[in-house]
């Protein structure tokens, strides 16, 4: 028999094993929750002695809870993150350059929704990719579309869309995210044409929808990663418009780490 036609059976299933009925709902309507632990709540309540309403109520709570948490994990695949951060986990009191305040306030989606700009200025080791990460994971977690990726990475992929005339199409997939995180911006030097595909990506997301962005260097040394010093200034400008802009400084924490092990297994050989 056909699927259009499995449901007339529910009706008769009724009368006969109200259990039955309930599982073939849950299936039809999609359900899991609901489906796996609707016995557990129904004898509970009839403990309790709990009005259906309560039961109902609850039993829509769990399901509910579950399909946001599913979200939430979608999310942060989809997102494509390198390994897993998160801002809890940032150590603030080994940078005191990153106010805690304020990373904090931006693990909130109002300034997704208003298509502000972040950008992580500070050396190697100092947090940057740590915070982008935990952030983008943070507003993933929310509901926010998140993609992360390197600029190189996004070059790569813009100028191989190119070659296959796809490019307007690779455009819009990182144009509408609500979230765009950018790592290692400044790590590889870009030629006239690899600046304009970038280009292209932060034209289309302008004032719409955010960005947040990782660089080694400050916005005075990009003149030495984009060829191109007319793109430069434009892409620049494009960047810091009314944006964020956090400086993590030059001290890098794996160079603190470093130096704390080789202490420690030193004094272990003494």
């Amino acid at each position: 028999m056909s699927k259009k036609w499995e449901t007339f059976g529910l009706v008769a299933q009724r009368r006969a094993d109200p259990g039955a009925t309930i599982e073939a709902a849950c299936r039809n309507l999609g359900l899991s929750t609901i489906r796996a632990c609707w016995d557990e709540f129904a004898n509970q309540a009839l403990r309790e002695h709990a009005p259906y309403a309560d039961f109902l109520a609850e039993l829509l709570e769990r399901e509910c809870a579950d399909r946001d948490a599913q979200r939430r994990i979608r999310r942060c695949e989809e997102a494509d993150f390198p390994r897993n951060k998160r801002i809890e986990d940032f150590d603030f009191s080994k940078n005191p350059n990153v106010p805690k305040e304020i990373i904090d306030s931006l693990t909130q989606p109002s300034w997704i929704q208003s298509g502000q700009t972040l950008c992580l200025i500070g050396d190697t080791g100092t947090g940057k990719s740590h915070l982008l990460i935990g952030l983008g994971t943070a507003i993933a977690e929310a509901g926010g579309r998140v993609l992360y990726t390197t600029a190189m990475n996004l070059v790569n992929e813009l100028a191989e869309a190119a070659s296959r005339k796809q490019l307007r199409r690779m455009v819009k997939k990182y144009g509408k995210v609500d979230l765009l995180c950018l790592d290692e911006v400044g790590y590889v030097k870009l030629d006239c044409y690899g600046a304009n595909l970038l280009f292209q990506v932060l034209t289309e997301r302008e004032e719409r929808h955010a960005i947040a962005i990782a660089s080694n260097r400050p916005f005075a040394e990009w003149r030495q990663v984009f060829t191109d010093n007319r793109l430069c200034r434009v892409i620049v400008d494009r960047l810091t418009f009314e944006a964020q802009i956090i400086e993590t400084g030059a001290k890098s924490f794996r160079d603190s780490n470093a130096i704390t092990r080789n202490r420690i297994a030193a004094a272990l050989i003494r």
